[in-house]
């Protein structure tokens, strides 16, 4: 019980830091390669300072666990390659939108693998998507051309492997969080280094924007974010994610001064009632107590 409720405020923590990056990724006016190597370069060095500092050995690592963080890093490094690309081509509220379908995709995945989900936790769910989709109904209106299915493609894609990267992190549960960080922002790395355009070190360069993107939204969010996906079940980790939205509009109010209306005002109200419902088993049937404290988590 405990380890669920660390892990709650983690992944609340996790997702207001993610809920600047589509702001930081378009102050910074570079391609999106660039931005992501070296999101993966500079996250990389903060992990490697951050597990010297805690003095934390190295993870024994078999041959299957290093193959899983491999290949959940060439997720992780996809999801935001596609991600940041539908930035480019849709609005950051529309991308959000479609990227917030990535709960579904990891409730699915997670039933494939044998996992029980609720009736009620479904329902949460939903709610909690509708949200998204009534705070950001503006975005929804507006003429469908080819970049238009582009973007939202690209979101789609961007949704997929993030769920892939989620599955995979939680079959790592051996494995530290820091340490699965850091193999997957080398492999991004090694991905990227031939695409990458070496900086100029002028004094045009974002640099502060970039150190943002490599030590705060990559080294200490996606700590916060690994270690809450060891601890929370799947449902747990969908329903907090719609966290994410609200704070990308608010951030987005604050940076280019786009106000919130009543309606979305609204849908970030309902996502909040659904998250907590979701988390606080609204609805669900509890055991009989025996003199402990007891909550059926799915």
């Amino acid at each position: 019980m405990q380890d669920i409720h660390k892990g709650v405020w983690q992944m609340g923590l996790a997702m207001l830091i993610s809920g600047s990056i589509g702001a930081f990724v378009l102050l910074s006016g570079l391609p999106v390669t660039d931005v992501v190597f070296w999101r993966c370069a500079i996250g990389a060095v903060t992990l490697l300072a951050f597990i010297r500092i805690g003095n934390k050995p190295f993870s024994t690592l078999t041959r299957t666990a290093l193959a899983l963080a491999v290949i959940g890093g060439v997720a992780l490094v996809v999801n935001w390659l596609l991600l940041f690309a539908a930035y480019t081509r849709i609005s950051i509220g529309l991308s959000t939108v479609v990227y917030n379908t990535q709960p579904f995709m990891l409730v699915m995945m997670g039933m494939f693998l044998g996992e029980r989900v609720t009736l009620v936790k479904w329902g949460w769910l939903l709610l909690a998507f509708t949200g998204v989709v009534i705070l950001l109904s503006s975005e929804l209106t507006g003429g469908h051309n080819a970049e238009w299915l582009t973007g939202i493609g690209l979101a789609l894609g961007a949704a997929f492997f993030y769920a892939l990267t989620a599955i995979i992190t939680r079959k790592l549960s051996s494995v530290t969080p820091q340490h699965i960080a850091f193999i997957q922002v080398l492999v991004g790395v090694v991905m990227l280094l031939p695409m990458a355009h070496m900086p100029t070190f002028s004094g045009n360069f974002p640099w502060p924007i970039l150190l943002t993107l490599g030590v705060v939204h990559t080294g200490i969010m996606y700590q916060l974010l690994y270690s809450a996906i060891q601890k929370l079940p799947t449902p747990i980790t969908g329903s907090l994610s719609f966290i994410y939205p609200v704070v990308a509009i608010l951030v987005d109010n604050l940076v280019f001064g786009h106000s919130l209306n009543l309606t979305q005002l609204a849908g970030g109200a309902l996502i909040l009632f659904a998250a907590a419902g979701n988390n606080l088993g609204w609805g669900e049937k509890k055991p009989r107590e025996c003199g402990v404290d007891i909550k059926t988590v799915d």
